[in-house]
């Protein structure tokens, strides 16, 4: 008899905790319930209050576009640039995407990096950075060259008057696909990254052509009279600064003016100086090209070659 009683009341203990721990659960899963009845019912009017804000604020009149303004264009005019955006005077500038008008000025071959801005109340900044044309580059048809050594544009009648004309290089010659430029490629960026320092004998605005031979390297066409300037390949820095103690010479000291062709590319520590004779006008561009890429070809002279050391 005393066994049983002693069994029987732990089974009323352990039955009195196990209704205690199901009344917890029970608690426990109407309280999970009811926070996320509250959700449920917060987030929808969340949601609907900003749908409500953002159709204020997008249709309100006090935040229209009443001023657009556009920064950094040289090339392109500030009429092209507001058409291509496609944001128009009365616009709200809350309901402008821009993203998307980004995305449409970048897709004109002039346009290298864009900024829109909303300038609240009723404003809006677009900011261009243009390509900067260094160069034509002559593969059969003509094509715009950065600054960064990228083609950016097929060249049009009206485009990069006065760069210098780059010939002799091919597509291969470029990083089209992720490897590098050619030795040719990088010659010419050289020569005119030193042109457009202010100081160089040989600025960009004076080089009419670079013309490329891929065994005797460079030769330049530059200055009204048409010059040719044969400087090969490297060293280019050192070359210039010769050729600018040779120019001061022949144009100051020795009264010697006229001169067809100068060669930097002998490999010695000396210059060429050949002096020409004189052409009509309408010959000297006829024949100035032809003979600058024909290496070989006897030129006839007024005189004999003089030498500088």
């Amino acid at each position: 008899m005393l066994g049983f009683k002693r069994s029987g009341k732990k089974i009323i203990h352990k039955n009195k905790f196990n209704r205690k721990k199901r009344l917890g659960n029970i608690k426990d899963r109407m309280t999970f319930y009811l926070k996320i009845s509250l959700v449920l019912m917060i987030v929808p009017a969340v949601s609907l209050a900003f749908i409500f804000i953002y159709d204020c604020v997008t249709q309100s009149e006090y935040f229209t576009a009443k001023i657009i303004r556009i920064k950094g264009t040289d090339i392109l005019s500030k009429e092209e640039i507001i058409k291509e955006s496609g944001i128009s005077p009365g616009d709200n500038i809350f309901a402008i995407n821009i993203s998307k008008v980004r995305r449409k000025l970048l897709a004109n071959p002039w346009t290298a990096e864009v900024e829109v801005k909303r300038m609240i109340p009723s404003e809006m900044a677009i900011t261009i950075k243009e390509h900067k044309c260094l160069a034509v580059l002559d593969l059969g048809k003509k094509y715009l060259l950065n600054e960064q050594g990228e083609v950016f544009k097929e060249k049009d009648v009206s485009d990069a008057e006065g760069v210098p004309i780059i010939q002799g290089l091919s597509f291969l010659d470029l990083d089209l696909s992720g490897s590098k430029n050619s030795e040719q490629f990088d010659a010419v960026m050289t020569v005119l990254k030193l042109g457009r320092k202010p100081e160089c004998i040989l600025p960009n605005s004076k080089i009419k052509f670079i013309q490329v031979d891929r065994e005797i390297g460079l030769t330049i066409i530059a200055f009204e009279e048409n010059r040719i300037i044969k400087i090969g390949y490297g060293n280019y820095q050192d070359k210039y600064e010769r050729l600018k103690t040779v120019h001061n010479q022949v144009n100051n000291e020795m009264n010697f003016k006229n001169y067809e062709t100068i060669y930097l590319d002998n490999g010695l520590d000396r210059v060429v100086v050949c002096p020409a004779i004189e052409l009509p006008s309408d010959e000297v561009d006829n024949n100035v090209v032809q003979k600058a890429k024909s290496p070989g070809k006897q030129v006839r002279l007024a005189s004999e070659p003089w030498f500088f050391a």
